[in-house]
Formats: C-alpha cells, sequence, structure tokens
C-alpha cells in the first residue's frame, strides 16, 4: 500500500508543481495585458466576438459540406430503403431524395433550412463532385459492357437498338418543332435544341434495366439476355450522338465542328486500336498475380482520367471519355470484377447522391404553374412511352418474339433513370434547356422509370391467367 502511494505522490508532485508554475505564468501575463490599449478595447468585445466567431464556424464551407453530405447520404438511404420496399430499384429512391432535398420540397417547405445547407456559394463544389461520381459511374457502365453478349443476340438485339433509338429520336425531333419557340433558351440554334431531345427521348438506363432483369431472376434467360443486349447496344449509339451533338453546339461552326468529329474518331480510333491491346498485353504480364497492386489500380484511374480529360479537351463531355475507358479494359480481366466493386461503393453510396441533389436543386415543379404546362409535359411523357416502348415492342415482335416478350422488352427499354439525367444536365450546361423544359424531361424520366416494375407485374399477371 505504501509502495502504491509513493507511486502515486511521485507522478502527482511533479504534475502539480508543473500545473502551478504555468498558471503562476499566465496570472503574471495578465499584467503585460493591462499595459497595452488596444487589448483594452478588445477585451470588451471578447464575448460579442467569441460568439460571433462560433456562429461563423457553422457557415464555414468545409462545415457546410460536410453537413451537405450527412443530409445527402441519410435522406439516399431512407427513401432508397423504402423505394425497395414497394418493388422498385434502390437507385429511384436515391434520385427522388435529389428531388425533395431541392426547390420542389425542401426549399418550398423550409426555405431558409434550405439555403442554409445548399447555399449558392456550395454548389460549384457539389457540381465538381458529382461529376468525379459521374465518370467513376459511366467508367464502370463501359467496363460491364459484354462484347460476348452483344454477339451472341447480335441479329435481333441490333433491330430491336436501332428502332429503340430511331422511333423515339424521330418523335422527339417532330416534337421539338412545337416546344422550340416557348421553351428554348436565345441563342440555341434549332438544329441543336432538336436533336438534343431527339437523343434525350432515345436513351436507356442500362445500370436500372440490368438491376430490374437481376431481381426478377432473368438475367440469363432468352428475355433477359436480349433485352440486357438491346440496352447495351443502344446506349453506346445514343452516346455516340450525344457526343455529336455537343460538338457541334460547342463549336459554335461548321469548320469548327468538322475539327471536332475528326478529333473524335481519332480519339476513339486510338482508344479501341492502340490503347486497348496495350491493356491486354499488360493484363496477361500481371495475370498471374494473385491481388491486385495498387499501381496497377492508380494505372486505371489514369487511364479513365486521361480519357475523359480527353474528351472534355476534344469539346466533348468528359463522361463519354470515363465510359470509353471503361469499354477498352480487357474482358477477361481477372481484377475487372474487383474493380467495380471498389470504385461502385464509393460512387454508388457517397458521390453519385451529390449528382442527385445537384439535379434536384435545378428541378422545380413550381415552375409548371399552368395547365399548358401540365399539358406540354404530359405531351412530351406520351411522347417518350410512344417512341421507346411502342418501338422496341414492335420491333422485337417483328423479329420473332412473342407478345409477352415483345412487350416486356418494350418496357424495359423504356426506362431512362439515371442515365436520362446524367443527359438532360449537360443539355441544362450547354444552355440547350430552360428550366422549365429541364424540369418536364426529368419528370418524363421519373415517370417513364417508375411504371417499369409496375407494368411487368401487370404483364406477367395477364399472360399467366
Amino acid at each position: 500500500m505504501r509502495s502504491v502511494l509513493g507511486k502515486l505522490l511521485y507522478i502527482l508532485v511533479p504534475v502539480t508543481m508543473f500545473l502551478l508554475g504555468i498558471g503562476f505564468i499566465f496570472e503574471a501575463g495578465k499584467e503585460l495585458e493591462a499595459n497595452i490599449p488596444a487589448y483594452k478595447q478588445l477585451n470588451k468585445l471578447s464575448f460579442q466576438y467569441e460568439w460571433r466567431e462560433m456562429l461563423a464556424a457553422f457557415g464555414h464551407p468545409l462545415a457546410i459540406f460536410l453537413l451537405q453530405l450527412v443530409t445527402i447520404i441519410t435522406a439516399s438511404q431512407v427513401c432508397a430503403y423504402l423505394f425497395k420496399k414497394i418493388g422498385q430499384p434502390a437507385v429511384m429512391g436515391e434520385i427522388i431524395a435529389g428531388i425533395l432535398l431541392g426547390p420542389s420540397l425542401l426549399g418550398a417547405v423550409f426555405p431558409h433550412f434550405s439555403a442554409f445547407v445548399f447555399p449558392p456559394s456550395s454548389l460549384d463544389n457539389l457540381h465538381i463532385l458529382s461529376q468525379v461520381g459521374l465518370m467513376l459511374f459511366m467508367f464502370v457502365i463501359g467496363m460491364e459492357l459484354d462484347p460476348a453478349l452483344v454477339k451472341k443476340k447480335a441479329g435481333a438485339a441490333m433491330v430491336i437498338s436501332n428502332a429503340s433509338i430511331i422511333a423515339p429520336f424521330g418523335l422527339g425531333i417532330a416534337l421539338s418543332y412545337f416546344l422550340y419557340k416557348q421553351y428554348t433558351l436565345p441563342g440555341i440554334p434549332f438544329y441543336a435544341f432538336a436533336l438534343f431531345i431527339g437523343i434525350a427521348m432515345s436513351i436507356t438506363a442500362f445500370p436500372i434495366l440490368a438491376r430490374i432483369i437481376s431481381e426478377r431472376g432473368q438475367t440469363n434467360s432468352r428475355l433477359g439476355i436480349l433485352a440486357l443486349t438491346s440496352a447495351a447496344a443502344g446506349d453506346i449509339a445514343g452516346w455516340c450522338l450525344l457526343a455529336v451533338v455537343i460538338a457541334i453546339v460547342k463549336a459554335g461552326s461548321l469548320g469548327m465542328a468538322v475539327y471536332t468529329l475528326i478529333a473524335t474518331l481519332v480519339y476513339i480510333g486510338f482508344m479501341l486500336g492502340i490503347l486497348r491491346p496495350m491493356m491486354s498485353r499488360l493484363t496477361t504480364i500481371m495475370g498471374k498475380d494473385k491481388f491486385m497492386k495498387r499501381s496497377v489500380l492508380a494505372l486505371v484511374f489514369v487511364v479513365m482520367l486521361l480519357s475523359a480529360y480527353c474528351c472534355e479537351v476534344i469539346g466533348i463531355h468528359a463522361l463519354f471519355g470515363a465510359f470509353i475507358a471503361g469499354v477498352v479494359m480487357p474482358s477477361e480481366w481477372n481484377y475487372r470484377k474487383v474493380i467495380i466493386d471498389k470504385i461502385e461503393d464509393m460512387s454508388m453510396v457517397l458521390l453519385l447522391p451529390l449528382f442527385f441533389v445537384f439535379t434536384g436543386l435545378r428541378t422545380e415543379f413550381g415552375l409548371l404553374n399552368d395547365a399548358t404546362l401540365w399539358a406540354t409535359c404530359g405531351l412530351i411523357i406520351l411522347t417518350a412511352i410512344l417512341g421507346k416502348l411502342g418501338g422496341s415492342a414492335m420491333a422485337a415482335r417483328l423479329s420473332g418474339e412473342s407478345l409477352h416478350d415483345s412487350l416486356a422488352i418494350g418496357i424495359l427499354m423504356n426506362t431512362r433513370g439515371l442515365m436520362e439525367l446524367i443527359i438532360l444536365n449537360i443539355g441544362y450546361d450547354l444552355g440547350i434547356l430552360s428550366a422549365q423544359m429541364f424540369t418536364m424531361m426529368v419528370l418524363m424520366a421519373l415517370v417513364t422509370t417508375f411504371m417499369a416494375t409496375p407494368m411487368l407485374n401487370l404483364l406477367d399477371k395477364r399472360f399467366k391467367t
């Protein structure tokens, strides 16, 4: 007992003496403060200053960004859980969460809270990070495209894919003739607006389509393979068309447009003809490694970022470069799934919800404030469904598919979801879409995606009876 007490005293006495000495020095230092006139005035305001500093800390850019992340991730996960409960893909819930956090709900009901959490000064950072998330996402989409799958059903898939592009594209251009005068922005030529509306009508959400097929246990079925192949081929065609339109809009003149298109063809030729064989050769060298080295992952990211950079410099969007970088990754690579899993977790949970919220902040249903606007929105939705669902289903039927499978393919190809939102944001950034037009097109994307699962369930029920 005495030995323990002695050890405690041995520790406590020096520590106590040290603290007393520090305290004595601080007290003596106060006399120095009293001799500084400026400090006397500052001391009177110290209490107010401290409170202002504490309040200002809540508005610090990093604090705001962290609060945004917590709010966005929480809302996304809650909505994803609720939507899975009603049989919808989780990503639909995340998209809706982004809409709810925008001016359509949060900004309308709690405007002061919305302005505090999403101040205009923070939106640039949110936009940049969301673009990083989209690049990672598009890279994964490119990697998930299976060339062997496309070859397996190439005949029927090409017919369906072409119809799923041509029919809605044509209807979209026809519709744009009636929308252009009222819903475009000054300085945008009709051909740019018409081409963009046509492409926006033509796109399919390949990831959501794949997830719906997987959840229904049809991945290896004839229907599943045909739908996946058609959607993959359609997305490649759609993104190539989008790259052409972006090049034309950004160029501003025929000469620059030709230059941009030539540069794009050279870029694609290099990626497919030179880089892809190089990547395949590299993977054969590293194929015996049991674990992926960090240097390999770093190389993959560098290829993706350089590809995105080239596309941005050429005059087409960086997202197209990320997508092509994913496509050129060798399909036989053992590390492919590992890379997808690593990127998907971070992209889907952390970065993509930022994009949904950024889209939600641009989407304001309050802008549709009269019957004419809602009628126009209804016409856009009807045109999108007739073009995509009708065109795909008719092509599948003409290819020899059963009525059930033809309608199911049409319903699946009509899903637009995240891919549509990406394209709409590009159009908004380029100044092609007005705020009202952007909101109507977002609503079209939500309706056409939300209707897929219930319609498939009804279709299955109808053909079983």
